[in-house]
């Protein structure tokens, strides 16, 4: 009898004490979420002051708005930069790569002007008052790595506009072909963003 008290007693100590470790993993992980969630905005703050997030539904537009507008500058930064390029490149008559950076620079504006002119309407991720934490998460991670791509595009073109001033043109092919696919991967990158925004009902 004594023997089959304890072993009761024992089993409730023992699922009390797992019980109450699952508690402090689930509180570990939310903390570690949270400190993740903060780490990100604070990067993205750090690259656009005003920046508050999308938790709050009066935020939301500003937010976005600010995110845009920063994008939108950077891309033109670096339109403006291939420009220069495309100049210097038809001063010293280099026909072969003329057609390429000119090709890229019409995309480049193209870009540029989808970030600037996306309409996502009244949709449901500006105007619902709660907003499901994975879709904030989701706006957080894309926002971040669009700040993140649209630097390293910059730092590309900068290189390349750097080299050409020079006289260096042997790798112009080489960064248009580089520039392309970062444009591509940056243009994947804001759709998918705009699918989080159209997708909340």
């Amino acid at each position: 009898m004594n023997e089959t008290l304890n072993a009761t007693i024992m089993a409730s100590i023992d699922s009390t004490d797992k019980s109450e470790e699952m508690s402090l993993t689930g509180k570990e992980d939310l903390y570690e979420k949270a400190k993740k969630e903060m780490r990100l905005s604070e990067r993205i703050l750090a690259a656009i002051p005003g920046f508050r997030g999308y938790k709050e539904k009066e935020l939301r537009r500003e937010s976005d708005r600010l995110i845009r507008s920063h994008l939108h500058r950077r891309l033109s930064e670096a339109k403006s930069d291939l420009r220069d390029v495309f100049q210097r490149l038809s001063d010293r008559r280099l026909f072969e790569v003329l057609t390429d950076v000119d090709r890229l620079v019409a995309r480049f504006d193209r870009v540029a002007a989808k970030v600037d002119h996306a309409s996502y309407g009244y949709t449901g991720f500006f105007d619902v008052i709660k907003v499901q934490e994975e879709n904030l998460d989701k706006m957080i991670d894309f926002d971040n790595r669009l700040v993140d791509e649209v630097g390293k595009i910059v730092d590309k073109v900068e290189t390349f506009k750097s080299e050409v001033m020079k006289a260096e043109v042997k790798r112009s092919k080489e960064h248009v072909e580089h520039l392309e696919a970062a444009l591509e991967a940056f243009e994947e990158t804001f759709d998918k963003r705009g699918e989080v925004i159209l997708g909340v009902s």
